[in-house]
């Protein structure tokens, strides 16, 4: 007879009360936290994006060839490299949710007097300080949501901060369509859409101070056995990450497989932004559509996307694996711009070709975001993300300002279109290789 046997029912009634805290734990924190984060997102975004929409209308009355427009909407990534790194640390080491609001503030005043350019050289300058401005906002949220959520939520939890980037590309569309046809008090309506996208980033910066909260032992918003829950669960990840090994800020700046990820991000930095430029001009002068309805073409296929990368994210966290589920939609985003490209002359294939692009543009984003924290922890992958998001955005110049500039020289968009696609497909091949660089650095494989 086991004398033992009647302990196993109350380690079993402890246990499920355990997985029954850390479920609440979860949701209370996503209800709150997500919904938030996702709005500053999409604020982020439509007027990180609405240059490309505005171009549509602003290049014709401003005289800017292709050449200007891709070199200012590029020159706003030399801008958001300066405060990139320190951003992160500062999101780590001080206060989030204080530098967000600064973040937001500053970035909606620029938009707003974007809206009031009359020449190339202040459009280069409004577009230079917007990057100045919302430098460590991305990477800040993402080094925000390792202080929330651990690693096996996430991909998924990054999933659907992320989902917002293509949303908001969907959401501004149909607005930017319809504001670039008004004329308000003397101003065109590319100069309205500048105007009236930036209030809400002041109005939210603003909020976000008495809002979000920097740790979860600082949240009074959740029960006392949730809290206790979360932070130990996040302090004995951390525990486990420097047993295998310990990187200080200047170890995890200049590490191998950190640089390794910088190039690939690079790569995809440069696909990404010039696509979203020039989107709406390639299919505007393609297929002769109204702006409204070339506005909505160019929105649609982010929508698609957007269920993508949630639905991505969840299987990267189901099968705890992030390589593949971050090298296959790169491959797919290459092979539809290759598609594109040859098939041009037949406009309506073409144009086909770059929607199924977009579905693709940012399924890879969470699962390639979640692989920093499985070798980093700490200030040493915060200062690692701002090293990867900063020195990869300038490939948000490289790209823009090169399809712009072979467009001005050649006269179409082709040989741009080509160069994207091997930029996606050199990042998707480097992603690949990830997976066995790791297994030889002495830290477990991406899983």
């Amino acid at each position: 007879m086991r004398f033992d046997q009647p302990t196993s029912f109350p380690a079993a009634v402890a246990a499920g009360r355990d997985r029954e805290i850390a479920a609440r734990a979860r949701r209370r924190i996503s209800r709150r936290l997500l919904p938030f984060l996702f709005l500053l997102s999409i604020v982020a975004y439509v007027d990180r994006g609405n240059v490309g929409y505005a171009a549509l209308r602003m290049s014709v009355d401003l005289g800017f060839s292709d050449a200007v427009l891709g070199f200012g909407a590029g020159i706003f990534f030399v801008g958001y490299v300066l405060l990139e790194i320190p951003g992160t640390l500062i999101v780590e080491r001080w206060s989030a949710r204080r530098w967000m609001a600064r973040i937001m503030i500053s970035w909606g005043l620029i938009t707003v007097l974007t809206g009031f350019i009359h020449s190339a050289t202040q459009f280069y300058w409004a577009r230079f300080l917007l990057g100045v401005a919302e430098a460590g906002f991305f990477p800040g949220i993402l080094v925000y949501l390792t202080h929330w959520y651990r690693y096996q939520d996430r991909a998924q939890a990054m999933a659907l901060f992320i989902a917002s980037i293509p949303l908001s590309y969907f959401a501004g569309s149909p607005v930017a369509g319809l504001l670039l046809g008004v004329r308000w008090l003397g101003l065109a309506g590319w100069r309205w859409l500048f105007i009236l996208e930036g209030v809400p980033a002041i109005v939210l910066g603003i909020v976000t101070i008495f809002y979000l909260t920097d740790w979860p032992s600082q949240a009074r918003w959740l029960p006392e056995e949730e809290r206790d829950w979360i932070t130990r669960s996040l302090d004995a990840e951390k525990q486990r990450t420097h047993a295998v090994r310990r990187y200080t800020v200047i170890e995890g700046l200049r590490d191998r497989l950190t640089l390794l990820l910088v190039a690939i991000y690079f790569f995809i930095q440069t696909g990404l932004w010039a696509f979203n430029l020039w989107l709406p001009t390639v299919i505007k002068r393609a297929s002769g559509l109204s702006d409204l309805e070339t506005t909505l073409l160019a929105g649609a296929p982010f929508l698609v996307g957007t269920l993508a990368m949630m639905l991505n994210g969840w299987h990267s966290d189901r099968t705890r694996e992030r390589v593949w589920h971050t090298a296959v939609p790169l491959l797919a985003i290459s092979a539809s711009l290759f598609l594109a490209t040859a098939y041009s002359a037949h406009v309506w294939l073409s144009i086909a070709a770059l929607m199924i692009g977009g579905v693709f543009l940012y399924t890879h984003y969470a699962c390639f975001w979640a692989i920093p924290g499985t070798f980093l922890s700490e200030s040493s992958a915060a200062a690692a993300i701002g090293l990867i998001n900063c020195m990869g955005n300038l490939g948000g110049f490289v790209g823009p300002y090169a399809v712009g500039y072979l467009a001005t020289r050649t006269g179409s968009f082709r040989p741009g279109l080509a160069v994207l696609a091997a930029s996606y497909a050199i990042a998707a091949l480097l992603v690949l290789a990830f997976r066995s660089r790791q297994a030889g650095h002495g830290v477990p494989a991406v899983e």
